[in-house]
């Protein structure tokens, strides 16, 4: 676990992926930190635009060496997700254990955190910078900064009726369901045995998540885990000729395992997205009542 920030520790921005359509969310997301006592630095191609992508790889791949190796930072936040952290995997390893930071972002940001893991660090799956510009008064962002100054929440939620009762234990995994299913049998695989997964995303028709799916099934992960989170899937649209919702089809996906699994958890493309440390350990409990989930110190 990276060290938790005080009041005037530096915490850095960067973009290593898709260029930002609205760059100023970077400067009042910087405004917000520096309200929480912190000194915000911004990366020079975070506002850049090359294409699709803010910044060539190698910019995107110093700018991310920079702050990982800047003894000064000890936080680096995504400000955006879209694609491309992909490029910069096999470059920044090293630099991820060097110096052990917090990585904090979501969506393609979480092939950061699988190369966290695979380096024994964790990281936290976050709010990013347009969640901070807009809604930086919600619970997500009151719990963001709780955790980066050492102070680990409890989550409790509502029940959901396909909710499957139990409580477990174990290392908490997860992400974006596409950026994580394509990481599977690579060095950044951050399945194994009796872990908690958590799962999100966005856009995707019903027959690709099912296909993610099958692809977590075959590779023995579904049937392996201790626990299962099913977050927030937004703007993937019902279709019953695929299995009705996002939420059925997964449900039928699992029904042969007995661990615990929750859905609608508040995590992904969502104004509720709740910060999760990835690779910490975690009890969840998912009883009739509602759903409590707190991290182990």
């Amino acid at each position: 676990m990276p060290a938790f920030l005080s009041a005037g520790d530096r915490v850095g921005i960067v973009s290593p992926a898709g260029a930002l359509q609205h760059p100023e969310i970077v400067e009042r997301a910087a405004l917000l930190l520096a309200s929480w006592g912190l000194d915000v630095t911004i990366s020079p191609n975070a506002l850049s635009h090359r294409g699709y992508y803010a910044g060539s790889v190698d910019e995107r791949i110093c700018d991310m060496r920079s702050m990982l190796n800047d003894e000064r930072v000890k936080a680096v936040l995504c400000s955006y997700g879209g694609y491309g952290c992909v490029h910069l995997l096999p470059y920044i390893c090293d630099d991820l254990c060097r110096n052990p930071k917090w990585i904090l972002g979501m969506s393609d940001c979480s092939v950061l955190h699988a190369a966290a893991l695979s380096q024994g660090m964790m990281s936290l799956h976050s709010p990013q910078c347009n969640h901070l510009a807009q809604r930086g008064s919600d619970d997500a962002s009151h719990y963001l900064r709780q955790i980066l100054f050492g102070e680990l929440p409890q989550y409790s939620v509502a029940s959901h009726p396909l909710n499957r009762c139990g409580s477990a234990t174990g290392v908490l995994v997860g992400g974006n369901l596409s950026v994580l299913s394509a990481l599977v049998g690579t060095p950044y695989d951050m399945f194994a045995q009796h872990r908690v997964l958590f799962i999100e995303d966005v856009n995707e028709p019903l027959y690709k998540i099912e296909r993610m799916l099958h692809t977590l099934r075959l590779s023995g992960v579904l049937s392996s885990l201790a626990a299962l989170v099913v977050g927030r899937f937004a703007g993937c649209k019902d279709n019953p000729d695929f299995g009705g919702t996002v939420c059925e089809v997964i449900h039928t996906m699992v029904q042969d395992y007995d661990y615990p699994v929750c859905f609608n958890f508040p995590v992904g493309h969502t104004d509720e997205n709740y910060p999760l440390i990835v690779g910490a350990y975690v009890d969840i409990k998912i009883e009739a009542e509602g759903v409590s989930l707190s991290f182990c110190q």
